[in-house]
């Protein structure tokens, strides 16, 4: 369980929690597809394999390329199409923003690559809430692994016990997991509601909104099975 009164960080993923970017990595993956000589995939074909990196996410969608040119190929591309066919998903802006005016440290933790993240980040006109941004070029390991939570406590100089963690997958859970970290989820991702209850988290919010009630003072709230 949270303890509210020790709390003083809230770290995200980005995509399925932030952001909803699906039609953006779509675009970029059947861009890929095209060179490859291989028909589009419909976004919903897309949307599992997000959420773990370029390379696998490459390796699942593109089979049988070569996985360094085709990663390649995709990050070359993606930037035409991240800002048009990205948005905030609903109630970000204003949770953020309360959480933020009443003192929390914020930041990002993400598999995306860095550079893609700040730069959605401020076009969609959140960046300054954030202390701390980090990617898998920040961490010897990408999420599951703790390291890059770990790394974004070590730039909000927080402690674990000090620290939540606001994912949509399995690999959110358990990176929080692996660091010691509360973690919460949203069913608004790549992982299903069922999958996540199977998980464990510590919270399953019905919507984003919901932790705007940490801005409130609002006592923690267990997990619990039976979340509507």
């Amino acid at each position: 369980m949270l303890d509210r009164a020790k709390l003083r960080a809230v770290v995200f993923d980005l995509d399925g929690t932030l952001i909803d970017s699906y039609d953006a990595i779509t675009a970029s993956v059947n861009h890929v597809r095209g060179l490859r000589g291989l028909p589009p995939l419909r976004r919903a074909e897309v949307c599992g394999h997000v959420g773990r990196g370029a390379e696998h996410l490459l390796r699942a969608t593109v089979p049988g390329g070569i996985l360094a040119e085709d990663v390649l190929r995709y990050k070359q591309h993606h930037p035409s199409v991240m800002r048009s066919l990205t948005h905030l998903l609903p109630g970000v802006q204003s949770t953020l923003t309360a959480l933020k005016d009443v003192g929390f440290d914020l930041a990002v933790c993400s598999n995306k690559p860095v550079a893609f993240s700040r730069d959605l980040l401020a076009s969609l006109g959140i960046g300054s809430l954030f202390s701390a941004v980090v990617g898998p070029e920040d961490a010897p390991r990408p999420k599951p692994a703790p390291d890059m939570l770990l790394k974004a406590m070590e730039l909000l100089a927080r402690r674990p016990d000090e620290t939540l963690y606001v994912g949509d997958m399995v690999v959110d859970i358990d990176t929080a997991r692996g660091a010691g970290v509360t973690v919460w989820v949203v069913p608004t991702g790549s992982d299903a509601r069922s999958t996540l209850q199977q998980a464990s988290p510590d919270r399953l919010l019905n919507a984003f909104a919901e932790l705007a009630a940490l801005a409130q003072g609002a006592p923690s709230v267990p997990f619990s099975h039976d979340t509507a």
